[in-house]
């Protein structure tokens, strides 16, 4: 049937997964459509152009040099269609359509679910699309305009519109009593974060020792690291947020050489003139309107 020959819009995404998973089964797997049928579109696509797109051995899938040229062009492609959909659904006055954020792994868990809850009731009729993952990662995605907002955790430098929402202090915590003077001597519980963070933590300890800190245990992330600290296993320092209700954990905010609380910053970053889009300043508002810093601190 001709009209299966033609190149179809699922056929842009088809190879714009592929391009990024070079694998035909992972690809079919995040677009929940067989191989088979992968494949069968892949063949058409390939008629259509008359050229070989892809080129597959036992290490997976290698694009040719035609391969990579549609593979490009179907980010290009997608990213248009997106924009006149955005912008053919914001000729009314509704807000409606769906909402692209990126959010740190660290807001994802202690602040967005709520958020996204009161925003909802507000407007039911916004869907989301949430991307997580590290400051850095969120950044580039709001600085490329994959997503709409970003939620990033850091001082990074933006070349447009930010809104900070709260500056968090950073804590000493423990279920013993801590003893500042001894701490490099007591097991310390290191957990993976972000390097911005990693070096606030860094510049500070070695500011106030002359010794490496004591590292008793080492885990995957904040929230393992918490139930270490829960079960008397060592101190760690974490961002006070962490154990805001926990009353039994001992808490010491650090502090710089004047005396000043160490803060790590939360920001929301976006281009201005995203804000022509009437979900995106709806929801954008509604964010400035919300006391972040009191619920935080």
């Amino acid at each position: 049937e001709q009209g299966d020959e033609r190149m179809k819009d699922q056929d842009w995404i088809i190879i714009q997964t592929l391009y990024k998973h070079k694998n035909i089964t992972k690809t079919a797997r995040e677009l929940f459509i067989s191989q088979p049928s992968i494949t069968k579109r892949l063949r058409q696509i390939e008629k259509e152009f008359g050229v070989t797109i892809v080129q597959r051995d036992r290490r997976g899938v290698h694009f040719t040099t035609q391969g990579e040229f549609l593979a490009k062009a179907a980010d290009e492609i997608l990213f248009k269609f997106r924009d006149i959909k955005e912008k053919v659904q914001n000729m009314g006055q509704q807000v409606t359509g769906t909402l692209r954020i990126g959010v740190s792994h660290y807001f994802t868990k202690y602040q967005l679910p709520g958020i996204l809850k009161k925003f909802k009731m507000k407007y039911p009729q916004v869907d989301f699309q949430v991307t997580t993952g590290w400051s850095r990662d969120i950044y580039n995605l709001v600085y490329h305009r994959e997503v709409h907002a970003g939620f990033i955790r850091g001082n990074y430098e933006w070349p447009d519109q930010r809104h900070l929402l709260f500056n968090e202090p950073i804590c000493i915590a423990s279920i013993d009593d801590i003893d500042l003077q001894n701490l490099p001597s007591l097991p310390r519980i290191d957990y993976q974060t972000e390097q911005s963070f990693e070096d606030i933590l860094k510049n500070w300890w070695v500011s106030n020792y002359s010794e490496p800190p004591l590292i008793g245990i080492k885990v995957d992330k904040v929230d393992t690291c918490r139930e270490m600290i829960i079960n008397g296993l060592g101190y760690a320092i974490v961002p006070r947020r962490i154990f805001a209700e926990d009353e039994k954990v001992n808490k010491i905010d650090i502090k710089d050489r004047e005396g000043h609380r160490i803060l790590r910053e939360t920001w929301m970053c976006y281009y201005d003139e995203i804000l022509e889009i009437n979900t995106v300043r709806a929801f954008i508002d509604f964010i400035k309107e919300l006391d972040l810093a009191r619920q935080t601190l």
